[in-house]
């Protein structure tokens, strides 16, 4: 079974930073691109940032030139440093990621998520 897990979110006051990871771990053959999504209390889930294995990386506006995103191959993590946060980046964050798994011959490709870590940013 594969799991992503998160961590790295809290409480910051505004124009502070955090930084998530996100590691994935079981029966994993390669991963694709992984990601962040983040969802606000009354609103739907939206794409933040992602970056694929060879480390392209995609923004949304709204956090570019504040959010970065890497990874790490060996371990299998992604991070997302977040600076001069806002309060309007209050969200649950997610990570997501396209995994492979092998089993007798058969590669299976596939959208894991993890369950997410509560960012609040206080004005």
């Amino acid at each position: 079974q594969v799991q992503l897990v998160e961590s790295g979110g809290g409480l910051v006051q505004a124009g502070g930073s955090l930084r998530l990871s996100c590691a994935a771990s079981g029966s994993i053959f390669s991963i694709d691109t992984m990601g962040w999504y983040h969802q606000a209390p009354g609103k739907q889930r939206e794409w933040v940032a992602t970056i694929t294995a060879g480390g392209n990386t995609n923004y949304a506006d709204s956090v570019k030139g504040r959010f970065t995103i890497s990874r790490d191959n060996a371990k299998n993590t992604v991070y997302l440093q977040m600076n001069t946060l806002k309060p309007e980046d209050t969200a649950v964050y997610y990570c997501n990621a396209r995994i492979s798994t092998k089993a007798a011959s058969i590669i299976t490709v596939r959208d894991y998520w993890g369950k997410g870590t509560l960012v609040t940013v206080s004005s």
